[in-house]
C-alpha cells in the first residue's frame, strides 16, 4: 500500500488506513472469541462510529442486530461542552440480549458512561464496549472499554468517522488537525 497522502488540514497522521484495517480485523477475531456463534446486538454511537461499526461488523459472521444512538457533546468545538445528551435513543429491545456498544473514541468517558448505564438499566444479558480510540489522558469519569483499537495521546484527531464541525469524517486515516483549522 502506498504511503498515505497528508491532507492539507492535517498536521500529521496518527493512525494509517492500513493500521486501522489490521486492527479492525483483530477486533473482529476477538469478538468471535467472546461471542462464539451467539447472536449479539450492536449499538453504534452516531455519527462518529459509523465507519468503524460498518467495518467491524463485516469481520464477524454472527447474527447481529444493529441499532444506533445519537448523542451530542462537542458541537462545533474541540472541547466537550459538559454533559452529553441522548438526542435519538434505541429502537430495539435489548432485554436478555448480549450488547456491544461501539464508539469512535473514549475521551472524557462521559458519553460512554451515560450510554452504558442506560443500556444496563434495560437488563441485557451482557454489556461490552468497543472503541476505536482511547484517549486516557482526557478521562474525567472512571470508565474503561472492553476492546480498544488504539490508545492515542491527547491530540485533536479527525478522520475515519471522527470530525470537527462535521468535516473530515471521510478521511481514510486518523490525523491530527492543524491548530489553525480547529476553529468553527
Amino acid at each position: 500500500m502506498p504511503a498515505p497522502t497528508l491532507h492539507p488540514d492535517l498536521e500529521s497522521i496518527l493512525v494509517t488506513e492500513a493500521q486501522i484495517l489490521n486492527r479492525v480485523q483483530e477486533l473482529g477475531r476477538r469478538l468471535k472469541e467472546i461471542y462464539g456463534n451467539e447472536e449479539f446486538t450492536v449499538i453504534s454511537i452516531m455519527n462518529g462510529a459509523i465507519l468503524f461499526t460498518a467495518d467491524l461488523l463485516r469481520q464477524v459472521d454472527n447474527a447481529i442486530r444493529l441499532d444506533c444512538i445519537r448523542t451530542t457533546s462537542y458541537g462545533s468545538t474541540t472541547e466537550s461542552h459538559g454533559t452529553p445528551k441522548v438526542i435519538h435513543g434505541l429502537t430495539l429491545d435489548v432485554t436478555g440480549r448480549h450488547v456491544l456498544i461501539v464508539d469512535d473514541i473514549l475521551d472524557t468517558g462521559k458519553t460512554l458512561s451515560l450510554i452504558a448505564g442506560m443500556v444496563r438499566g434495560m437488563k441485557p444479558a451482557s454489556v461490552r464496549v468497543c472503541v476505536l480510540l482511547d484517549k486516557k489522558g482526557r478521562r474525567q469519569v472512571p470508565f474503561e472499554a472492553d476492546l480498544v483499537g488504539f490508545e492515542i495521546p491527547d491530540r485533536f484527531v479527525v478522520g475515519y468517522g471522527l470530525d470537527f464541525a462535521e468535516r473530515y469524517r471521510n478521511l481514510p486515516s486518523i490525523g491530527v488537525l492543524k491548530p489553525e483549522r480547529q476553529k468553527a
